[in-house]
C-alpha cells in the first residue's frame, strides 16, 4: 500500500456512496486517493486499527496515513477542497460548527438507502479503476 495516498473508506453497498466515489475518481487529477469499502477486509482492518466504533460512526472516512483520520462532513469537505478550483469554495462551510454540519450529514446518511437505493454487494471496480482500490 502506498503510504503517500489518502484512503477513503465508504459504504460499498450504498448507491449514493458509490456515485460519490466515481465522482471523486473522476476529479482526482492529482491521484491523491485510494479507496476501500467499509465492509471489505482491508476496510475492517483500518477501522479496527483506529479503534473506530462503526455502530456510532456509519460514515465516509478519510485516512491520511501517519497523520489522522476524518469522518462525516469534515471528510467530505477535505475531499472537496482537494479538487481545487471552484471546489476550494467549500472551505466556507468549515465556518459552520461541526456539530451542525454533522447533523445534516447524519440526516442524509440515515436516509441514503431509502433515497438512493442499495446494492446487494459491494461495487466491483472495472479493470481500469482496479489500481485505485485497496485489496
Amino acid at each position: 500500500m502506498d503510504s503517500e495516498k489518502k484512503i477513503i473508506l465508504f459504504d460499498g453497498v450504498c448507491n449514493l456512496c458509490n456515485s460519490s466515489v466515481q465522482y471523486i475518481i473522476k476529479h482526482d487529477t492529482k491521484d491523491e486517493y485510494r479507496f476501500a469499502a467499509l465492509q471489505s477486509e482491508i476496510g475492517k482492518k483500518m477501522i479496527a486499527e483506529r479503534h473506530i466504533d462503526t455502530a456510532l460512526l456509519d460514515s465516509i472516512l478519510l485516512i491520511e496515513p501517519g497523520v489522522a483520520y476524518y469522518a462525516k462532513s469534515t471528510a467530505a469537505l477535505m475531499i472537496g477542497k482537494s479538487f481545487g478550483g471552484f471546489w476550494s469554495l467549500v472551505a466556507i462551510f468549515e465556518w459552520i460548527p461541526e456539530n451542525f454540519r454533522n447533523s445534516v450529514y447524519d440526516y442524509i446518511a440515515k436516509n441514503r438507502y431509502k433515497w438512493y437505493g442499495k446494492k446487494d454487494a459491494c461495487m466491483i471496480p472495472t479493470p481500469e479503476l482496479k489500481a485505485k482500490f485497496l485489496d
